[in-house]
């Protein structure tokens, strides 16, 4: 015959609602889930958080920006999923608390006294001896002893061979298991304040309370209520930009794909921004002189707001964030770099545009940036190898050894003066960014530039165009020779000069020759040939037809007379374009220096794709601070966490939880005990701790003295 068990579907429910609560409930999920925890927070705290995406697409390409993107990677703390497994940690850690704690707590009620004396000695700490006592006063004895000692006590009577046996029954450090409960209930705290101060009200209100996130421009007041949260919002950090003199009370949050504003149930006015500098030029304080408005009662604070010392209003702390540009104004001065532009002044507020038009060409100007103090290290930089033979051996070693903070690289810190940068849009929306500097900078070889920035992208360094200054400190003479360089009859009056100066006059015959060469080679630095069938200029262009025109063994002799012949036509043509403008001649000390950098200067100049360079002339600056205001609920969930987290992992790890037992047995007039002691710990401290009981409880009796 064949049986057969049928299995209901309730059976078969439950059966599988055990198992998820088990996998919820284990240890090895909690830990699971903790890793990814940990995985995600470095991640989190390696990649910036909640930048514009195109920043994102500059850093690691569009397929790795992408990927990333739908991975929510750019917001880890607001992902869904991170929300998702910090929900699954608390249910999983509750779930833990809620099947263990009760086993705990009754397990702290039980002194475990019925155990069999069998099972005694069965232990690694044990002892036997005997007691002068009857069982029931040893008992009692025993018990007192135990009790100043800080056990707690338990006596029980028990059927012994002879008479009537007694058990004590004692336990200490039951703060360990306490332990085990209160780290536990501090990670689902901890978590649980995480979720409170999150995104996750705020995503709820997008979801059921029509909030959506603002992706447009414009001023704030101009923004949709549908985008802006209430000021009874109990959970939110936002930043709150302030320029000085001016008030707000809309902090904006950040999203992945735009903006949400938090409305204040106060206005935050700043009077004054303070900050001071160390002499690398890093901030070394920056604080905030502010009045808060109540927007009910019209009341006024006043406050200071530091770094690490925020003020607080109606349960919204207000956090010193960074500072940043108010909308100084700024006149810049327009310096032509191509031959279609003239000079013009131009006036604008960072953080704003204008438009520049030549003709049909059309061009947008974004201010975006002013810096009044840049300071560089201007120490030479070494090798950095130790050479064995030098005198100054032991110096160089004794630079590398000692305190970790020593640097064998000297500096100069020098303040450069202020900076601008600002953009220039084309038509298509293509942008370059541009940095310049207001005052010549003395890079160490005795010559003063003015270094002018350009670069394609965010994501890339400044690269820098040094354009010597003139012995008046200004750009006037290089502009002037390159727009020499640019005219024809100018180049031909320097071309002549200059061969009529270098050869000799018994020989003539030579000036139309090496007038040619001088033509020749001003004409290709200038850009007016090509060569191997590309326009190319600078020295580059005398590098190209060289190796096109010159045979190899000829090319070094050649290309020094090249050079040495450019050198002395630019100096003419310099010379020849300073009589046009009726300036004075260049004085004798400033021609190597000044001639030496402007033929780099003249090369690398096409590189400085801009039609003009705009130099920074005068500037009014407007400070702002930028501060983070943040109501945060969940802090003090966070902080009671921490506390519970720090005496539950103490308890568990300095706290032995210890029980005792001494059974006693009646031997006569006296009585007989075997001791046992177990630990939640094997430790040198538990056998220390068994010695000093045993000596205590069961003394070894003394042996009497023989009689003399």
């Amino acid at each position: 015959m064949t049986s057969f068990t049928e299995t209901s579907d309730a059976d078969t429910a439950t059966g599988w609602w055990k198992a998820w609560q088990e996998l919820l409930a284990s240890m090895r999920f909690a830990i699971a889930l903790l890793t990814v925890i940990c995985i995600a927070s470095v991640i989190g705290t390696v990649l910036k958080q909640h930048e514009p995406f195109p920043n994102y697409v500059n850093q690691f390409g569009p397929f790795w920006a992408e990927v990333f993107n739908a991975l929510n990677l750019y917001s880890v703390y607001s992902a869904w999923w991170f929300l998702l497994i910090l929900a699954f940690l608390v249910t999983s850690t509750s779930l833990c608390i809620a099947r263990n704690t009760p086993k705990i707590l009754t397990d702290l009620k039980v002194y475990k006294e019925s155990i069999r004396e069998q099972s005694l000695k069965a232990f690694h700490h044990k002892a036997e001896g005997a007691v002068a006592d009857a069982p029931e006063a040893a008992a009692h004895r025993l018990g007192q002893l135990l009790a100043t000692g800080g056990w707690k006590v338990k006596l029980q009577s028990r059927e012994a061979q002879g008479g009537t046996g007694w058990m004590v029954a004692a336990k200490a450090g039951a703060a360990n298991k306490l332990g085990y409960i209160a780290a536990h209930s501090a990670i689902v705290l901890v978590c649980l304040g995480g979720l409170l101060d999150g995104d996750l009200i705020v995503r709820a209100q997008m979801a059921f309370g029509g909030k959506s996130v603002y992706n447009g421009g414009g001023l704030i007041a101009d923004v949709p209520v549908q985008h802006r949260l209430s000021e009874r919002n109990p959970t939110f950090r936002g930043n709150l930009m302030v320029a000085e003199g001016t008030a707000s009370s809309t902090a904006i949050l950040n999203q992945s794909d735009g903006i949400l504003l938090q409305e204040l149930p106060f206005t935050v006015e700043l009077k004054k921004f303070i900050v001071e500098y160390y002499s690398t030029g890093m901030p070394k304080l920056f604080a905030s002189d502010i009045v808060i408005h109540d927007k009910a009662t019209g009341d006024k604070q006043e406050a200071r707001v530091e770094v690490n010392k925020p003020a607080s209003y109606k349960g919204i702390e207000i956090y010193q964030s960074s500072f940043d540009d108010g909308g100084s104004r700024v006149k810049l001065q327009a310096v032509p770099m191509a031959a279609a532009s003239k000079p013009f002044e131009v006036e604008g507020v960072i953080g704003g545009s204008t438009e520049l038009t030549n003709g049909n060409d059309k061009l947008r100007l974004e201010f975006t940036g002013l810096r009044t103090i840049n300071v560089e290290n201007f120490a030479g930089q070494g090798s950095g190898a130790t050479d064995v033979r030098a005198v100054d051996l032991r110096q160089n070693i004794e630079s590398r050894l000692g305190a970790g903070h020593k640097t064998a690289t000297k500096k100069e810190l020098r303040n450069i003066g202020p900076s601008v940068s600002y953009k220039l849009r084309d038509a298509a929306g293509q942008a370059r960014e541009y940095n310049n500097y207001m005052l010549p900078v003395d890079m160490g070889d005795g010559q003063s530039v003015f270094l002018l920035g350009v670069r394609e992208n965010p994501g890339e360094s400044f690269r820098y165009l040094r354009l010597p200054a003139d012995e008046n400190g200004a750009m006037d003479g290089f502009v002037r020779l390159r727009e020499a360089l640019q005219s024809a009859p100018l180049r031909q009056l320097a071309v002549q000069r200059y061969a009529r100066n270098a050869v000799d006059p018994k020989r003539p015959e030579l000036t139309q020759q090496l007038a040619d060469s001088a033509a020749r080679a001003l004409g290709l630095f200038a850009g007016l040939e090509q060569v191997q069938g590309k326009p190319v200029a600078g020295l580059q262009a005398v590098a190209d037809f060289m190796e096109a025109n010159v045979p190899e063994a000829e090319r070094s002799r050649a290309g020094e007379m090249l050079i040495r012949i450019l050198n002395g036509v630019l100096f003419e043509l310099d010379a020849v374009a300073r009589e046009q403008a009726g300036a004075k001649a260049l004085p004798q000390d400033k021609i190597q220096g000044f001639m030496s950098q402007s033929v780099l200067a003249l090369s690398d100049a096409p590189l400085y794709t801009a039609p003009m360079a705009l130099m920074l002339k005068d500037f009014t600056q407007v400070q702002a601070s930028v501060f983070q205001v943040a109501r945060a609920p969940g802090k003090t969930v966070v902080y009671l966490g921490c506390a519970l987290l720090i005496l539950g992992v103490f308890a568990m790890l300095y706290v032995r939880e210890r029980r005792l037992w001494i059974s006693l047995a009646p031997a006569g007039t006296g009585s007989t005990a075997l001791m046992a002691l177990s630990s939640n710990r094997k430790a040198m401290d538990t056998d220390r701790e068994f010695e000093q009981l045993k000596d205590r409880l069961l003394p070894t009796p003394q042996a009497p003295e023989n009689a003399a």
